[in-house]
């Protein structure tokens, strides 16, 4: 079958957060259900504040090389087939709830268990990063995302010796998603990653963006990133996650696995059967910049492949 893809946080006084930008936040929390918790403010990578009460800081390990995408646009260019097919989609997803949300953990674990998305964020260490974001369609943002590394979800799942991948799951809801009355699409929409790949310190859950909530048409509330994969592995309204023994075929691998396979790394010299990767255009500026192996993450994440020479790493 032929897809087709279309187009389309003692600081000095010069360096505290402005005052909008501390009761912007507070809203959040109060939304979140989550009280007084102080939060990163979303400055360039780098910036540091003293923890707050859940030692939420600026995680400035992970430098994007670039500048941040203006909110606008990384929040109005989206693929979410499960609102249509085209880039403009933020007013449909407006109708999917956000609160309350849980979260299945499952499989072959020692905790399952269904998780309230706010007790959840009092278990785990918020943190801010900002991070590179390239699709396979060679469009890239760079944004300032809230969350918490994906290594802190495994642990309170403790996945059993047998369990080698991690599996995400999107929320179905047909009553809001008219996405899911296409029925020659493989839902519920399922992206999959190694364990060793959900525990590396680049793999985050985001709950936030930009300062806010993740927007509904960006995978809010929560979704997965993998910053160093295309942005297709990085599953959105995540409702489950379960821990397998085997390998998950996911959601655009089921479609088209000669365009779009299980690890789809980043890689500028393994072109799109149907276009070039050596370069990407940025959101906003729609300047044109070369692409990197990796998405410029290589150093945190290469390790992770060796010895698996003979996959199809870069599909």
């Amino acid at each position: 079958m032929l897809i087709r893809i279309r187009r389309g946080w003692e600081l000095p006084e010069a360096a505290a957060t402005p005052e909008a930008l501390v009761l912007r936040r507070r809203a959040w929390l109060r939304a979140a259900g989550l009280g007084a918790v102080a939060i990163a403010a979303p400055g360039l990578a780098g910036a540091q504040t003293a923890p707050g009460p859940m030692n939420a800081v600026a995680n400035s390990r992970f430098q994007p090389g670039r500048d941040i995408t203006p909110e606008k646009d990384a929040a109005s260019y989206n693929n979410y087939y499960e609102f249509g097919s085209s880039k403009s989609v933020a007013a449909a997803a407006q109708k999917l709830p956000q609160s309350p949300w849980t979260l299945k953990l499952e499989g072959l674990v020692e905790k399952p268990q269904e998780l309230d998305l706010g007790d959840l964020l009092k278990r785990v260490s918020l943190e801010e990063r900002v991070l590179r974001h390239r699709c396979v369609e060679a469009w890239a943002m760079t944004v300032p995302w809230t969350g918490f590394p994906m290594a802190e979800l495994v642990k309170l799942a403790a996945p059993t010796s047998a369990a080698r991948f991690v599996v995400f799951e999107t929320i179905q809801d047909r009553a809001r998603m008219p996405g899911l009355r296409q029925s020659w699409y493989p839902w519920p929409y399922q992206e999959g990653c190694t364990l060793a790949e959900a525990t590396n310190e680049l793999c985050f859950l985001a709950v936030g963006m930009y300062g806010k909530p993740v927007p509904a048409q960006n995978g809010g509330p929560i979704r997965v990133l993998f910053p160093w994969k295309y942005g297709f592995k990085s599953g959105k309204a995540l409702t489950r996650i379960r821990f397998t023994d085997t390998r998950p075929v996911s959601f655009w691998e089921k479609l088209q696995p000669s365009e779009y396979g299980f690890w789809a790394n980043v890689n500028p010299a393994v072109p799109h059967p149907r276009w070039s990767q050596a370069s990407e255009r940025l959101l906003g500026s729609n300047e044109r910049v070369p692409t990197q192996i990796f998405n410029g993450y290589g150093e945190f994440v290469a390790p992770i492949y060796a010895g698996l020479e003979k996959e199809a790493l870069f599909l």
